[in-house]
Protein backbone atom coordinates (compact mmCIF):
# COMPACT_ATOMS: atom_id res chain seq x y z
CA UNK A 1 0.00 0.00 0.00
CA UNK A 2 1.48 3.30 -1.19
CA UNK A 3 1.34 5.48 1.96
CA UNK A 4 0.78 9.37 1.38
CA UNK A 5 3.25 11.84 2.33
CA UNK A 6 3.24 15.24 3.98
CA UNK A 7 4.59 18.27 1.97
CA UNK A 8 7.60 17.74 4.76
CA UNK A 9 8.45 14.53 2.89
CA UNK A 10 7.57 12.62 6.41
CA UNK A 11 4.96 9.36 6.22
CA UNK A 12 1.72 11.14 7.09
CA UNK A 13 -0.17 7.97 8.17
CA UNK A 14 2.00 6.13 11.14
CA UNK A 15 0.09 2.94 12.24
CA UNK A 16 0.30 2.72 15.89
CA UNK A 17 1.21 -0.93 15.89
CA UNK A 18 1.03 -2.92 12.81
CA UNK A 19 1.76 0.05 9.94
CA UNK A 20 4.71 1.18 8.41
CA UNK A 21 7.91 2.51 10.61
CA UNK A 22 7.83 6.39 10.80
CA UNK A 23 11.53 6.08 11.79
CA UNK A 24 13.10 4.42 9.18
CA UNK A 25 12.11 7.25 6.74
CA UNK A 26 15.07 9.58 5.31
CA UNK A 27 14.33 12.33 3.85
CA UNK A 28 15.81 13.24 0.78
CA UNK A 29 17.71 10.78 0.41
CA UNK A 30 20.07 11.16 3.20
CA UNK A 31 21.46 7.83 5.19
CA UNK A 32 20.79 6.97 8.27
CA UNK A 33 23.40 7.44 11.07
CA UNK A 34 26.37 5.15 11.26
CA UNK A 35 26.61 2.19 14.03
CA UNK A 36 24.80 2.37 17.40
CA UNK A 37 23.94 6.16 17.14
CA UNK A 38 21.16 4.81 14.73
CA UNK A 39 19.36 4.04 17.68
CA UNK A 40 19.11 7.65 18.82
CA UNK A 41 17.77 8.91 15.44
CA UNK A 42 15.55 6.17 15.53
CA UNK A 43 13.81 7.01 18.86
CA UNK A 44 13.46 10.64 17.88
CA UNK A 45 11.97 9.82 14.63
CA UNK A 46 8.90 7.94 16.03
CA UNK A 47 6.79 10.73 15.76
CA UNK A 48 5.54 12.92 13.34
CA UNK A 49 5.66 16.20 14.94
CA UNK A 50 3.10 17.70 11.89
CA UNK A 51 0.96 15.10 11.62
CA UNK A 52 0.99 14.60 15.34
CA UNK A 53 1.01 10.93 14.90
CA UNK A 54 2.95 8.57 17.43
CA UNK A 55 4.31 5.04 16.93
CA UNK A 56 5.26 5.12 20.63
CA UNK A 57 2.08 6.55 22.57
CA UNK A 58 1.59 3.43 23.81
CA UNK A 59 2.64 0.21 25.25
CA UNK A 60 2.23 -1.82 22.70
CA UNK A 61 3.96 0.67 20.25
CA UNK A 62 6.90 1.11 22.22
CA UNK A 63 7.31 -2.92 22.47
CA UNK A 64 7.14 -3.48 18.95
CA UNK A 65 9.78 -0.66 18.81
CA UNK A 66 12.22 -2.36 21.38
CA UNK A 67 12.11 -5.47 20.32
CA UNK A 68 12.13 -4.07 16.27
CA UNK A 69 15.87 -2.78 17.82
CA UNK A 70 16.77 -6.09 19.49
CA UNK A 71 16.57 -3.99 22.91
CA UNK A 72 14.28 -6.22 25.11
CA UNK A 73 13.12 -9.68 25.05
CA UNK A 74 9.81 -10.60 23.23
CA UNK A 75 8.81 -11.81 27.23
CA UNK A 76 10.07 -8.01 28.83
CA UNK A 77 7.23 -5.90 30.53
CA UNK A 78 6.49 -2.91 29.13
CA UNK A 79 3.66 -0.60 30.50
CA UNK A 80 1.90 2.39 29.89
CA UNK A 81 4.57 4.58 31.88
CA UNK A 82 7.41 2.95 30.33
CA UNK A 83 5.93 4.72 27.11
CA UNK A 84 5.76 7.86 28.83
CA UNK A 85 8.98 8.18 30.16
CA UNK A 86 10.31 6.83 26.43
CA UNK A 87 8.38 10.06 24.89
CA UNK A 88 9.71 12.09 27.42
CA UNK A 89 13.25 10.56 27.17
CA UNK A 90 12.65 11.36 23.13
CA UNK A 91 12.34 14.71 22.98
CA UNK A 92 14.95 15.34 25.50
CA UNK A 93 17.50 13.99 23.45
CA UNK A 94 15.34 15.79 20.09
CA UNK A 95 16.67 19.14 22.22
CA UNK A 96 19.94 17.99 22.28
CA UNK A 97 19.76 17.36 18.15
CA UNK A 98 18.20 20.77 17.84
CA UNK A 99 21.60 22.51 19.75
CA UNK A 100 23.54 19.93 17.15
CA UNK A 101 21.82 22.14 14.46
CA UNK A 102 22.26 25.68 15.93
CA UNK A 103 18.90 25.86 17.72
CA UNK A 104 18.81 25.85 21.45
CA UNK A 105 15.56 24.24 23.28
CA UNK A 106 13.54 26.05 26.26
CA UNK A 107 13.78 22.84 28.72
CA UNK A 108 16.81 20.99 30.18
CA UNK A 109 16.77 17.64 28.84
CA UNK A 110 19.54 16.75 31.86
CA UNK A 111 16.18 16.58 33.92
CA UNK A 112 14.88 13.50 31.81
CA UNK A 113 18.57 12.21 30.49
CA UNK A 114 20.10 12.29 34.53
CA UNK A 115 17.10 10.05 35.69
CA UNK A 116 16.94 7.29 32.98
CA UNK A 117 20.66 6.81 33.30
CA UNK A 118 20.39 6.35 37.03
CA UNK A 119 17.25 3.79 36.53
CA UNK A 120 19.37 2.15 34.12
CA UNK A 121 22.41 1.97 36.37
CA UNK A 122 25.12 2.95 33.23
CA UNK A 123 28.21 2.17 34.40
CA UNK A 124 32.02 1.51 32.45
CA UNK A 125 32.72 -2.19 30.73
CA UNK A 126 35.32 -3.51 28.89
CA UNK A 127 34.78 -4.90 25.94
CA UNK A 128 36.36 -6.95 23.50
CA UNK A 129 40.00 -5.21 22.67
CA UNK A 130 39.89 -3.25 25.95
CA UNK A 131 37.48 -0.49 25.03
CA UNK A 132 35.75 1.12 27.43
CA UNK A 133 31.87 1.93 27.23
CA UNK A 134 28.95 2.69 29.02
CA UNK A 135 26.68 -0.48 29.71
CA UNK A 136 23.56 -0.71 31.72
CA UNK A 137 23.33 -2.65 34.74
CA UNK A 138 19.13 -2.95 34.37
CA UNK A 139 17.62 -5.12 32.33
CA UNK A 140 14.00 -4.64 30.54
CA UNK A 141 12.90 -1.15 29.57
CA UNK A 142 15.48 0.79 31.82
CA UNK A 143 18.39 -1.16 29.77
CA UNK A 144 17.27 -0.23 26.82
CA UNK A 145 17.04 3.37 27.66
CA UNK A 146 20.32 2.98 29.28
CA UNK A 147 21.34 1.77 25.55
CA UNK A 148 20.12 4.35 23.84
CA UNK A 149 22.14 6.90 26.01
CA UNK A 150 25.53 4.45 25.65
CA UNK A 151 25.15 4.99 21.96
CA UNK A 152 24.75 8.66 22.35
CA UNK A 153 27.86 9.44 25.07
CA UNK A 154 29.64 6.96 22.79
CA UNK A 155 28.72 9.08 19.40
CA UNK A 156 30.49 11.95 21.46
CA UNK A 157 33.46 10.53 22.00
CA UNK A 158 34.19 9.63 18.75
CA UNK A 159 33.09 12.52 16.84
CA UNK A 160 29.92 11.49 14.88
CA UNK A 161 27.37 12.82 17.27
CA UNK A 162 27.72 16.42 15.90
CA UNK A 163 26.31 14.99 12.88
CA UNK A 164 23.06 14.16 14.21
CA UNK A 165 20.57 17.10 13.85
CA UNK A 166 17.01 17.96 14.30
CA UNK A 167 15.50 20.07 11.43
CA UNK A 168 15.60 23.71 12.07
CA UNK A 169 12.18 23.71 10.26
CA UNK A 170 9.59 24.25 13.15
CA UNK A 171 6.86 21.74 12.77
CA UNK A 172 9.45 18.92 11.74
CA UNK A 173 12.66 18.71 13.76
CA UNK A 174 13.25 15.53 12.36
CA UNK A 175 16.10 13.93 12.68
CA UNK A 176 19.11 13.33 9.76
CA UNK A 177 22.86 12.66 10.10
CA UNK A 178 24.49 15.30 8.51
CA UNK A 179 27.46 14.15 5.80
CA UNK A 180 28.23 17.11 4.74
CA UNK A 181 32.45 18.15 4.95
CA UNK A 182 31.70 21.48 6.65
CA UNK A 183 28.40 20.38 9.53
CA UNK A 184 26.37 22.60 7.04
CA UNK A 185 22.83 20.63 6.88
CA UNK A 186 20.11 22.65 8.61
CA UNK A 187 16.99 20.62 7.19
CA UNK A 188 16.16 17.05 6.93
CA UNK A 189 15.37 17.45 3.07
CA UNK A 190 16.73 21.52 1.54
CA UNK A 191 14.10 21.09 -1.70
CA UNK A 192 11.18 20.89 1.44
CA UNK A 193 11.86 22.16 4.65
CA UNK A 194 14.74 24.49 3.26
CA UNK A 195 12.62 25.76 1.11
CA UNK A 196 9.60 26.65 3.44
CA UNK A 197 12.00 28.43 6.03
CA UNK A 198 13.31 30.66 3.48
CA UNK A 199 9.68 31.55 1.77
CA UNK A 200 8.87 32.14 5.79
CA UNK A 201 11.54 34.17 6.35
CA UNK A 202 11.16 36.05 3.20
CA UNK A 203 7.16 37.15 3.77
CA UNK A 204 8.49 38.12 7.24
CA UNK A 205 10.90 40.83 6.09
CA UNK A 206 8.41 41.45 3.51
CA UNK A 207 5.73 42.37 6.13
CA UNK A 208 8.12 44.07 8.14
Amino acid sequence: MIMPVSAAGIICRVSKHLGPEPWNHLPGGRSPAPGPLRLVQALVNTTNLESGQDAIEDAAGLRIWLTQHELISSRARVTGQDAQRARELREALRRLLMANAGEAGAADPSRVIGPAADRAGLTLGVRDGGRLELQPRAGGVDGAFGRILAAAHAAMLDGTWRRLKACRNHGCHWAFYDRSKNLSGSWCAMEICGNRRKTRAYRQRRRA
